[in-house]
């Protein structure tokens, strides 16, 4: 009887993982053909989410099928065995730069219209908002989040500590800086569905006149479902107040939202934080700005872009007027000072979970014009979360730098399946029209919810469904239970939100064997104190928390153990049976990409995809009773410990070992596990062969990779590249292809 075939879906998505899959990908195919394992990959990448959806307006071969809803239909099977690699969640500069990019290939594709007037624009509009910001995630995950680093890259990370700590000084200017009042942490109110119900998301004006904004919006019984608002007036004021602290105070301003993930909500806010640092130049020439379409919520970067359809007289006079706002306001952060790119350029340049880690790993420093570290006022408006990271700033001012060498990890389990909570907020996003109210109506015509809003407030639902929460609480009781760690729920009882899960997990904890656990809720500011002092004691701790905080943490920690989030095992137990595997969370590293066209160096480390792959194949083997799988499973995780041991890992600098010479070495590695294997014979005499082939090879396969580099390099485009060159440029070693081509 024939073995039933396994799929593992290897994603397509984009810049420098989807370029190291061309590299990786081929050696994976060839080691487990022939073992019940099919490696396919599907297209969700930026681009082709896209063009997935505008067939109408492509050829025929130019069209490309809705991988994405194939995907999410799959992740509700027993039969889902998914490896996603982290994708672009676009802001909207992103998404203009793809369209053009594939316009200028030939792809009919209409312009993105930023201010829809026709209802024509209005339907493009709403199609491009289906690719926008997280698109993929909360399609995907129909299932928690168990993230820790693995033994092998934390046993390695202890020691080889990486070297980009810095100090912190003696003392230190930099803060936090959040708001105290109008935030969405003081306005949130929440609810649970008693019962299943259809409500629906009203203004009511203060004439009384009301429009609906959300309609037919289905919830399930036990759901938890919240409101909140972000008061504009309060946030502006904030920033006013925050920029003159700095100013004052000689130290950088820099400000950390999540622009992509919170697509509507937080593009706005930095909006407003460049209209107010701006406000001279931007309120003198408001009427040239609006003429012309500049949106500062898109970013300073937007607003100069298009001043060029201006007269140059005029073009010129914006300029010098907006230069002129520096030299009254406080130094900005930068994200590239030769080109004289700042924190408010383009909104998607920092991303305040990947932004802040850095901060503390800087020693409270940002870099500045003269591309020297100096001390930052970070701006975390939002007290959901802003308190947890002032927690550890101030921490590291009273206790010095952590030590890589030493210090324990937090590991963390995350309520994330069926977009919960903010991160499934989008379209439920609104800016107020006017002063009035805000209300959720059940079908019977009763407010469950209400906000009093003033103009050009932000409103914001979320939810939670019952069942993930359960399946989220189970999670992380097994993890406790298999670790021996402490478990800390991180939720604030006077959080609207958290109050409600609280009452959830006081419900459902009981349903599980606690027996010698130690699982505990605190507010965040005290789980990271608690986490803080069992770090720097070399203790480990489990953060068990919602989606943004799990997404947060997920970054700040493991940046600062292990030199970068990528390394991150990220296990996703689907609620259906399957699984879906995501390699770390660093990111689409353009910087990478860009690096890698100029000089033929990629410098992205794919330990996250090696260590996502083990999981996916023991996956295989106990669902397809398949031990070949278990095989390739347990001589994978060898690998990646000599890998480590024998530090193989891309180089930053060109000339080096890049991406390329790390697979080949993960590839060497691999194949000489396999071989020294005895559980299977065929197996065993097969990657003889090939682990000879290979170690015989080896100078010249690493002379063929380190000849590759040292010039530009043309893939046939940025967001989607040629296939063809691509693969020419990430496979440039005829040795290793022949080798790896030629397995029989």
């Amino acid at each position: 009887m024939t073995k039933p075939a396994a799929t593992i879906i290897w994603t397509k998505i984009d810049e420098a993982p989807a370029l190291a899959t061309y590299a990786l990908l081929p050696i994976i195919q060839a080691y487990t053909k022939d073992y019940g394992i099919s490696v396919e990959t599907r297209d969700i990448s930026l681009a082709g989410r896209i063009i997935a959806t505008f067939p109408d307006k492509l050829t025929e071969d130019q069209k490309i099928a809705d991988y994405l809803a194939q995907l999410g239909d799959l992740v509700k099977t027993p039969e889902a065995n998914i490896i996603k690699l982290p994708n672009i969640s676009a802001s909207i500069p992103q998404l203009h730069a793809v369209i053009k990019e594939l316009q200028e290939k030939g792809y009919g594709l209409p312009a993105y219209p930023e201010e829809a007037k026709t209802d024509e624009e209005k339907k493009i509009q709403e199609r491009y908002a289906k690719v926008l910001g997280s698109a993929v995630n909360p399609v995907l995950r129909e299932g928690n989040s168990d993230r820790r680093a693995a033994a092998a890259v934390k046993k390695f990370a202890q020691k080889n500590p990486h070297k980009m700590m810095q100090p912190w000084p003696e003392v230190s200017r930099c803060r936090v800086a959040h708001m105290e009042g109008g935030d969405f942490y003081e306005t949130e109110k929440s609810v649970t569905m008693e019962k299943a119900d259809t409500v629906k998301i009203a203004f009511v004006g203060a004439d009384g006149n009301s429009k609906v904004l959300k309609e037919n919006l289905a919830l399930l019984e036990g759901e938890v479902l919240d409101s909140s608002i972000m008061n504009v007036a309060a946030l502006r004021k904030f920033y006013e107040e925050t920029a003159k602290e700095a100013k004052e105070k000689d130290a950088l301003l820099s400000l950390h939202l999540k622009a992509t993930m919170m697509k509507v909500s937080d593009p706005i806010m930095f909006g407003h934080c460049v209209s107010v640092y701006f406000k001279a130049a931007l309120e003198k020439h408001a009427a040239a700005l609006k003429e012309i379409g500049a949106n500062p919520n898109y970013g300073l970067g937007d607003i100069l872009d298009k001043l060029g359809k201006l007269p140059a007289d005029k073009k010129a006079e914006i300029e010098a007027d907006i230069n002129a706002c520096y030299e009254k306001q406080p130094a900005l952060a930068m994200v590239d000072s030769r080109k004289n790119i700042t924190n408010l350029h383009v909104p998607n340049d920092i991303i305040v979970d990947a932004s802040m880690p850095n901060v503390v790993r800087d020693g409270g420093k940002m870099w500045n014009l003269r591309d020297e570290l100096q001390d930052t006022i970070a701006m975390v408006p939002d007290r959901c979360y802003a308190t947890m990271y002032r927690e550890i700033i101030e921490d590291c001012k009273r206790n010095g730098q952590f030590d890589p060498a030493t210090m324990g990890s937090v590991s963390n389990v995350g309520l994330m399946a069926q977009k919960a909570e903010e991160y499934g907020s989008h379209d439920k996003t609104f800016e107020a029209p006017a002063k009035g109210a805000i209300r959720i109506v059940n079908s019977a015509g009763e407010t469950l919810l209400e906000q009093k809003v003033e103009k050009g407030d932000i409103f914001r639902a979320c939810q939670a469904k019952d069942i993930p929460i359960k399946d989220w609480i189970k999670l992380a009781v097994s993890r406790a239970k298999a670790s021996g760690e402490p478990a800390i729920f991180w939720l604030d009882e006077k959080r609207g939100h958290d109050a409600e899960i609280i009452k959830k997990i006081k419900k459902y904890l009981p349903e599980f064997d606690t027996t010698g656990l130690d699982i505990r809720i605190m507010p965040p500011v005290e789980a990271m104190n608690f986490s803080l002092e069992r770090i720097r004691k070399g203790l480990n701790t489990i953060s068990v928390t919602g989606n943004v905080l799990r997404d947060y943490l997920t970054d700040l920690f493991p940046i600062l153990e292990l030199g970068t989030s990528a390394r991150m095992l990220s296990i996703v137990p689907l609620i259906a049976g399957g699984g879906l595997f995501e390699t770390g969370a660093g990111g689409s590293a353009p910087k990478h990409v860009q690096q890698f066209l100029k000089e033929g160096h990629l410098r992205w480390d794919s330990l996250g995809e090696y260590c996502a792959l083990m999981p996916s194949l023991e996956l295989v083997a106990r669902n397809y009773d398949n031990p070949q799988a278990a095989i390739l499973a347990e001589t994978l995780d060898k690998a990646i410990g000599i890998y480590l041991e024998n530090q193989k890992l891309p180089s930053r600098k060109v000339n080096e070992i890049d991406n390329r010479g790390s697979s080949f070495y993960l590839g060497l590695y691999w194949a000489q596990a396999l071989a020294a294997q005895d559980k299977d014979a065929d197996m065993k005499a097969r990657f003889t062969k090939v682990a000879k082939e290979l170690e015989e090879n080896e100078a010249k396969i690493d002379g063929e990779l380190l000849a590759s580099q040292g010039q530009p390099v043309d893939i046939g485009g940025y967001f989607f590249p040629d296939p063809e060159k691509t693969t020419k440029a990430m496979r440039p070693s005829a040795t290793l292809n022949a080798i790896v081509d030629g397995i029989a």
